[in-house]
């Protein structure tokens, strides 16, 4: 089934579109940052299968923007590399920007800040449910997908292409949107690029600090959205009894929040 150009893809798209890249040039790890020059799209209108999960989602809104963009070609997209039939690892994209062959990785996660977690700035951050955090992330970027592109099993692409592994840059685009703890001060971001700070989030057994706020959980995919105001609302008491089986399965869902006095905010409701 096919969600087609609705409402929420576009909210989706836009929401992708606003969040900026984690970090700005090289300065983590020697990650190199895309950047998409000079692209004004505001509309997305191609069709997206209903259930495709956020990160494919997220990969769908990139291709899209890069084809819109005069300078830049796909060569290649989500390409699997097989040994004997068996997948040793997946390439988002293989694009040419100019002369310039680029191996391009997409990456867009909602990382808390947990100052318990690590010593680090980046190993502060972690997911929501605590089962993965920004250093693995970074870690598995470095080691497996970005040398993916030297994998002799890439070869075969590679020539299919007509492309020498020697002159392909390799980049990523690593977007992200973080959630620092509820009530507390804001750290200071030497690294990571301070505009992906979205909202806040605090553990299930201090909700009663929200007992006169209104509540909307959205879908995961609905996460990549701006808060919409025109939803329906829960109170208190409707949210608790929604929220109370969500945490029961030691899952962390981001929720939006409007105060009494009318501000919204994103929250995370922790479990741990």
């Amino acid at each position: 089934m096919l969600d087609l150009n609705s409402k929420n893809i576009q909210l989706q798209f836009e929401g992708f579109c606003k969040t900026p890249t984690l970090w700005k040039n090289d300065a983590v790890f020697d990650l190199q940052q895309f950047q998409i020059k000079n692209n004004t799209t505001t509309t997305f209108e191609n069709e997206i299968p209903k259930y495709l999960r956020l990160g494919k989602r997220v990969e769908r809104f990139v291709a899209h923007q890069l084809k819109q963009n005069a300078t830049i070609s796909i060569l290649a997209e989500n390409v699997q590399i097989q040994q004997e039939k068996i997948t040793v690892g997946e390439i988002d994209f293989i694009i040419k920007e100019s002369k310039t062959p680029i191996h391009l990785e997409v990456v867009y996660k909602f990382y808390l800040y947990d100052e318990t977690s690590g010593e680090t700035e980046i190993e502060h951050f972690i997911g929501p449910n605590k089962r993965d955090s920004l250093l693995q992330k970074l870690t598995k970027l470095q080691q497996q997908q970005l040398p993916l592109l030297y994998n002799v099993n890439t070869e075969k692409l590679l020539n299919k292409l007509s492309l020498n592994v020697s002159e392909i840059q390799q980049k990523v685009l690593f977007k992200a949107q973080l959630f620092l703890p509820y009530n507390c001060k804001t750290p200071e971001l030497k690294l990571l690029n301070s505009d992906c700070i979205k909202g806040y989030f605090i553990s299930f057994n201090k909700l009663q600090t929200f007992l006169k706020y209104k509540f909307y959980i959205p879908e995961k995919v609905n996460w990549l959205q701006e808060i919409q105001t025109q939803v329906n609302w829960l109170s208190f008491e409707e949210f608790l009894s929604k929220i109370s089986i969500i945490i029961a399965q030691k899952t962390s869902p981001l929720c939006w929040v409007k105060q009494p006095n009318g501000e919204v905010l994103k929250i995370f409701i922790v479990w741990w």
